[in-house]
This record gives C-alpha cells, sequence and structure tokens, in this order.
C-alpha cells in the first residue's frame, strides 16, 4: 500500500554498494566471476548507480584484489549508468584511469584514529593525499565522490562532535568533489543526530544536494536514520543489496541498510527510484547462497520465505 507522506523527495538515487562495501569484509575471497555476475543482476534490478570495487593494494584488502580483472569481465559502461570505484591515492588513480573509469572515490574520515587505521595518515595528511587525486580525476573528466566515514561515533574516541565532522566535510568538499557521503560506519547515529548534522553540513554550505547518506544497521537504526535525511532534501542513498558489509578496519561495523529493506520503504512512501524489488530479492538470496549465509535484510526474509 502506498501512502505518500510531506516532506519527502519525489524521487531517490540509490547508491549501491554491495559488491565494494558489501563484499569487503568477507573473510574468504569471493570469486570475481561472482562479483561480476553479481553486478549484472543488480543492474537487471534496475540500479543505475554501483559502485564495483576498490583500487587499493591486495595486502590491504585482498577481497577487492581483483579489480581490473572485475572491470575487464564488466565491460563498457552503459550509457545512463555509474560505476564509481574507490581510489585511495594517486596511483589507485592511475590504475582506474587506465581501465577508462569515469566515476571515482575518495574515502577519507573525520577522527584521527580511523584514520591513521585505514589510511596509516592523520586527517590532514590524508585530505594532502586526496588533494591531487581529485584534481587529476576532475581534469580527466571524472565524476568524484568524497567519503567520510566515522560521522557519528568511533570505536576508539566515542562521539564525534558535529563541529569536527563539518571540518572535515568541508574540507574535502573544498578540493572539489562533486559529492559527499556521510557515513555512520558502526551504526551508532540516532535520528536526531542526522538532523543536527544535516543543519550543520548546511550552515556550513554544504547543501542536502551535494549529500549522500550512508547508514550501518548495527543498533537497528539504518532505516530510521535514512528516512530522517530524506526528510531533510537528501536524495541520494548508500545502501547494500541483502545488508551486505561491515568494514575490515572496525570491527564493530555490520552490515549496511539493505537496498531491499530501503526499497520496501521508498515504494510505501510512493518515491521514484527505478529498482524492482522482486528482482533485488532474487539476487540476494542468490549471493547469500554464494556467501553460505542466509541474508540479515527483513525485507528478502519476508518475501523469499
Amino acid at each position: 500500500m502506498t501512502e505518500p507522506a510531506p516532506g519527502f523527495p519525489d524521487q531517490v538515487t540509490i547508491y549501491e554498494v554491495g559488491p565494494r562495501d558489501g563484499l569487503q569484509n568477507e573473510k574468504s575471497v569471493v570469486p570475481v566471476e561472482v562479483k561480476a555476475e553479481f553486478v549484472r543482476r543488480l543492474v537487471a534490478a534496475g540500479l543505475g548507480t554501483i559502485e564495483l570495487t576498490s583500487f587499493v593494494p591486495a595486502k590491504w584488502v585482498p577481497q577487492l584484489g581483483d579489480a581490473e580483472e572485475l572491470l575487464e569481465l564488466l565491460g563498457p559502461v552503459a550509457a545512463g549508468q555509474q560505476r564509481p570505484v574507490l581510489v585511495p591515492n594517486e596511483r589507485g588513480l592511475d590504475r582506474a584511469l587506465e581501465r577508462g573509469v569515469k566515476a571515482v572515490a575518495v574515502f577519507g574520515s573525520a577522527t584521527e584514529t580511523f584514520a591513521r587505521k585505514n589510511l596509516n595518515r592523520t586527517v590532514e595528511e590524508s585530505l594532502e593525499m586526496f588533494a591531487p587525486v581529485v584534481q587529476r580525476a576532475l581534469d580527466s573528466g571524472a565524476w568524484v565522490r568524497g567519503y567520510v566515514s566515522m560521522c557519528f561515533g568511533d570505536p576508539w574516541e566515542g562521539p564525534v562532535p558535529v563541529t569536527q565532522v563539518v571540518d572535515v566535510c568541508s574540507r574535502l568538499m573544498d578540493l572539489g568533489c562533486d559529492q559527499l557521503s556521510i557515513g555512520d560506519t558502526i551504526g551508532v547515529g540516532t535520528t536526531g543526530h542526522v538532523s543536527r548534522l544535516l543543519d550543520a553540513l548546511d550552515a556550513a554550505g554544504i547543501g542536502v544536494d551535494q549529500i549522500g547518506v550512508h547508514f550501518h544497521d548495527t543498533y537497528g537504526q539504518a532505516l530510521a536514520n535514512t528516512m530522517t535525511a530524506l526528510s531533510h532534501g537528501v536524495s541520494v542513498v548508500d545502501a547494500s543489496a541483502g545488508g551486505l558489509g561491515g568494514c575490515p578496519y572496525a570491527k564493530s561495523a555490520t552490515g549496511n541498510l539493505a537496498t531491499e529493506d530501503l526499497v520496501w520503504a521508498l515504494d510505501g512512501l510512493g518515491i521514484d527510484h527505478g529498482a524492482d524489488l522482486d528482482a533485488l530479492v532474487e539476487t540476494s538470496v542468490w549471493m547469500a547462497g554464494q556467501l553460505g549465509r542466509p541474508s540479515p535484510s527483513r525485507v528478502v526474509k519476508a518475501l523469499a520465505g
């Protein structure tokens, strides 16, 4: 049943992160052929934006060490589709551009501890590293996204001050990024915190038209936090098919907001998103079979029986 509610956008872009963020924390390396089939199924389910992989050294994240091979298996990106990849530094950007990639993302942190654990750099040093990456990507005609992780809480530092998050977000966007993704990497955010951060970002000149939200579901708050962001005008939502995900450098991080759970909520509000829920559920059931465990998505469990 569809019951529209006032204050929500008419259309939402689902930024699917399953193939990258969803799989990066798997202990066993998923065969590249399975990853490619996963992406093809997500495309067939109507998802237009799918983050594929990360051009990081294999020793950092072994699961993503097959980036070039995956892109080769998938072939050219169709018109109207977007296939971003993460690039941590200029070498990663070189590898991506050599493969004809037209959308990239850099991955920063709002906290010093996670910056050191994830990038082996301070926040300041990481921003200095990103500057030429963003500029060169833009000069090549690529679209650039800037992720900021640990925007709500950090497992080592605890609650993260909103002013600290806004400062890092502003400095990253000042480099020229087209879009900002604010991440609740360990899933501790709640709705009031989401509202306060979005208001603070707006006051700093980063409007909701530039923002995507990335919530993990550790405490079951991902969908509630997403609805709060949408009510503020955000229209880009990161989600992972079947609720796959985690973070190899933050052990308390559990799965991302499940794409199916998001789609069910959007359908209920009459918000256009372009995805086929039945096809998504079928895809997540298939992927769960590949991984040898059931999907944590509530909607997948409900519809797949």
